[in-house]
């Protein structure tokens, strides 16, 4: 049984660096957000499923509430003022060993105008010693202040018993209805390297500011994700972090923003590789088109601030995209403006044609006349023969070969052409597997 109503919102505010992602991890039971001992390392807000008793609510991770600072700061602190407004309760995070610092007192006066309920998280409590200094945060204007520890788990137990008491009431079984099964939802992620505008672009097709845009590198920490409802069905668009080489990687917290990049597109269906037309194709968009061949994860290429090139430019990254991912085959290049949203609309139809591609199954019988005609016009080395063959799997579509003899890389890569031309999967990478027959 599923409520048919929203699960109720769970929101964790507070200024930087008092362990608001720290406590995220720990009601969660897993680390989901990136932690590091610096302030600044959370910017986007990050939601998830949580549950207590039997109770499951929306958890939302922000960033720091800090008015007054950068521009990037103020963009985070609108994220995390968004995050107040829409959530049914509110787990303000303060540092006791701090105390009540300007930033604080400023957090908890908006909470009070918001009139949602609040719990003051005394965080840092690590041991009875510092449950003294919990009081002082009374000063706060928003009742007794909960003593916990989110590193070590200390007293979060009887924070999130007090919690659920806040939150709207589980809805009636008569709100509930059944689910047979849960559909899967089709994963896009947006991928690149920093400040080549993935954030703006994953804003726009969400449309809403949920990720924070800003002209410095590396402002997106996190994956994001957003399921938007499509006319194909509900798509799951996925903001990551931009990649670097490894050998710039230089801090923690990039390093896991890189992990967390990894893993967004080897769980993805497609990957958007976003790159920087007015920078032209460089070595790190190769090596991530590689990267997201190898995951077997078809591509659509999108040349983002397109608007900015003359016709002589226009010419001369089409001929950098033939040269330099020539490896990705017939994937869709798409010539946009995320700022504007100039071209963004044909990105849905391309997404449209290469999820079909990648739930195609081809009959055994097709596959087989196809393979006889390819070897027939290109027989194999040294007597080498596929016997037979069938299509195993979908998602990507995966192809076993049964052969007498083990087959070059060369000429599996002519099959695996052949296989694509002629069953017409387009851009969509396939996977062959050879079984050798005694």
């Amino acid at each position: 049984m599923r409520p048919t109503q929203p699960l109720p919102t769970v929101a964790i505010v507070g200024r930087p660096n008092v362990g608001k992602s720290t406590l995220f991890n720990r009601i969660l039971g897993r680390r989901e957000a990136i932690v590091e001992e610096k302030p600044g390392v959370t910017r986007d807000r990050k939601e998830i499923t949580a549950e207590w008793r039997g109770r499951e609510f929306t958890l939302v991770d922000t960033g720091g509430w800090m008015p007054g600072g950068t521009e990037l700061d103020a963009k985070v602190s609108r994220q995390s003022e968004q995050a107040i407004l829409t959530a049914d309760a509110v787990l303000f995070v303060v540092d006791v060993n701090v105390g009540i610092t300007e930033e604080d007192s400023r957090v908890a006066q908006l909470l009070r105008r918001n009139g949602r309920p609040v719990l003051v998280i005394a965080n840092k409590v690590d041991d009875t010693n510092r449950d003294a200094a919990v009081w002082d945060l009374l000063g706060l204007g928003l009742g007794d202040p909960f003593p916990v520890s989110a590193l070590h788990g200390r007293g979060t137990g009887d924070m999130l018993d007090e919690l659920l008491d806040q939150l709207p009431e589980a809805p009636s079984p008569e709100d509930t209805a059944p689910v047979e099964a849960e559909e899967r939802i089709f994963s896009v992620a947006i991928v690149g390297r920093p400040n080549v505008g993935k954030s703006t672009l994953f804003n726009r097709l969400i449309g809403e500011d949920r990720s924070v845009v800003h002209d410095m590198p590396g402002t997106t920490r996190d994956a994001v994700d957003t399921i938007v409802e499509t006319p194909d069905g509900p798509v799951r668009f996925v903001d990551t972090a931009g990649m670097r080489r490894r050998a710039k990687i230089d801090e923690g917290t990039e390093y896991y923003s890189l992990v967390r990049a990894l893993q967004a597109i080897d769980r993805a269906d497609v990957a958007l590789l976003v790159i920087d037309a007015t920078i032209g194709v460089t070595a790190q968009d190769q090596r991530l088109a590689e990267r997201i061949d190898a995951a077997g994860c078809p591509v659509v290429v999108l040349l983002n601030k397109w608007e900015l090139l003359d016709a002589e430019a226009h010419t001369d990254i089409n001929y950098q995209i033939s040269q330099k991912l020539h490896f990705i085959g017939e994937s869709p290049v798409l010539k946009i403006s995320a700022l504007t949203g100039k071209g963004v609309h044909r990105l849905l139809p391309a997404l449209s044609g290469t999820i079909d591609d990648y739930h195609r199954r081809v009959p055994t019988r097709k596959v087989n006349q196809v393979l006889r005609m390819a070897q027939a016009a290109q027989p194999a080395p040294h007597g080498a023969r596929v016997l037979y063959a069938t299509q195993g799997a979908v998602d990507p579509p995966t192809f076993t070969l049964f052969s007498n003899k083990e087959l070059p890389a060369s000429y599996l890569r002519y099959l695996e052409r052949t296989l694509r031309e002629e069953c017409g999967f387009g851009s969509t990478p396939i996977k062959l597997r050879v079984r050798k027959r005694d």
